[in-house]
């Protein structure tokens, strides 16, 4: 199933890192994942699906 932060982060190697910075759940983990998707998300933008 496709999550939906996966219409941002179009690359297959984007999505691997998010499913590993998913995995940590520490406060630390979540404030990365959050920087992650917005990074990524910005530099994704101009990818077709």
């Amino acid at each position: 199933m496709k999550k939906a932060v996966f219409n941002y982060i179009k690359t297959p190697c984007g999505q691997a890192k998010y499913i590993e910075l998913e995995s940590n759940k520490t406060l630390l983990g979540k404030l990365r994942l959050t920087w992650y998707v917005f990074i990524a998300s910005i530099r994704d933008w101009n990818i077709k699906d």
